[in-house]
C-alpha cells in the first residue's frame, strides 16, 4: 500500500450539524478512552475507515487469531442537536510528513460533511503521579474561550509550554488555516501510564458541553485497577528517594519488574 486508503462503509447516513471529535491515541490514552467511550455509549454508526502507509507495519491478532490491519476509523454518534463525527483509532503517523497527510485528510472528510467545529482529546503530561482533576483548553481563536471557561475548562497563559504535539495539536493549527473553529481539550495526567482517572475528568467536560448524560462506569472501574498500579509507582519511588540499599528479594526493586 503506497498511499492512504479511505473506505466508505456506509454511504447514505444522514448526518445533522456535524461536529468532528478527534480522540487518537496520545500521552496516557486521555483522549482515546473518552472518544472509544463516546461511540460505546453514544447511538454510533461506523462510517468510514482509514489505511495508511504512515502507520506501523503491523496487524493486530483477535481472539479467534484472525488478523486485522491497524487502521483509524470515523464514526457518526448522535448526540441531540449535533450528530459527532468520532475520529478514533489505532495510531497516529509514525513520520512528520505523514501527521500533515493524515490530519489534511481527517479535515477533508470533515468538511465533505459539513463540518464547521472541531475539538481534538487529548492529555497534558504533569510527570506527578498525583490525579489532578482539571481539563486544560487551547482555541483557534479567542472567541471560543468563555463557552469553555464556562463549562469548567481552564485557560493558562503559554500553556502547554511546548505545545501541543501530534495531531490534538497539529489539527488545531490546521483548522486556523482553514477557517474552521477548533479547540483541543487535554486532561492532566503523569504521562507515565494509560489514565482512565483522567480520561474521566475530561469526559465531564465533554458531557458538559454536549449536554450529554453518559455512563462513566466503565471508566471507573478502569480508573480503580489503574489506582492500585499508581500506588506501586508511588511506592517504588518513595523508596528510589530513601538511601539505596541492597537490593533483597521481596524489596521495591522487583515490585517494580512485577508492575512491568
Amino acid at each position: 500500500m503506497r498511499e492512504n486508503r479511505v473506505i466508505y462503509l456506509e454511504k447514505n447516513v444522514e448526518i445533522k450539524n456535524p461536529i468532528m471529535i478527534v480522540g487518537l491515541p496520545g500521552v496516557g490514552h486521555v483522549g482515546k478512552l473518552v472518544a472509544e467511550h463516546l461511540v460505546e455509549e453514544l447511538e454510533s454508526t461506523k462510517i468510514i475507515e482509514i489505511y495508511s502507509p504512515h502507520f506501523p507495519p503491523q496487524v493486530l491478532v483477535d481472539e479467534n487469531s484472525e488478523i486485522r490491519m491497524v487502521n483509524n476509523e470515523i464514526y457518526v454518534c448522535k448526540a441531540g442537536e449535533h450528530d459527532l463525527l468520532v475520529l478514533i483509532g489505532d495510531h497516529q503517523s509514525n513520520t512528520t510528513n505523514g501527521h500533515y497527510e493524515l490530519c489534511g485528510l481527517y479535515l477533508d472528510l470533515a468538511e465533505e460533511m459539513g463540518t464547521k467545529m472541531v475539538y481534538t482529546l487529548g492529555g497534558f503530561p504533569t510527570g506527578q503521579l498525583t490525579h489532578i482533576d482539571e481539563v486544560l483548553g487551547a482555541v483557534s481563536k479567542l472567541e471560543l474561550k468563555n463557552k469553555l471557561e464556562e463549562i469548567g475548562v481552564k485557560f493558562k497563559p503559554n500553556e502547554p509550554g511546548g505545545g501541543i504535539v501530534g495531531a490534538s495539536g497539529l489539527m488545531l493549527g490546521l483548522c486556523k488555516l482553514r477557517n474552521i473553529d477548533a479547540a483541543c481539550l487535554m486532561g492532566m495526567t503523569s504521562g507515565y501510564v494509560v489514565d482512565p482517572k483522567s480520561a474521566q475528568s475530561l469526559l465531564k467536560i465533554v458531557c458538559k458541553l454536549f449536554d450529554l448524560e453518559i455512563d462513566a462506569g466503565p471508566l471507573e472501574e478502569r480508573a480503580k485497577e489503574m489506582e492500585k498500579i499508581v500506588a506501586r509507582l508511588k511506592e517504588y519511588e518513595q523508596q528510589q528517594q530513601q538511601p539505596q540499599m541492597t537490593p533483597e528479594i521481596g524489596t521495591g526493586e522487583e515490585d517494580l519488574r512485577y508492575i512491568g
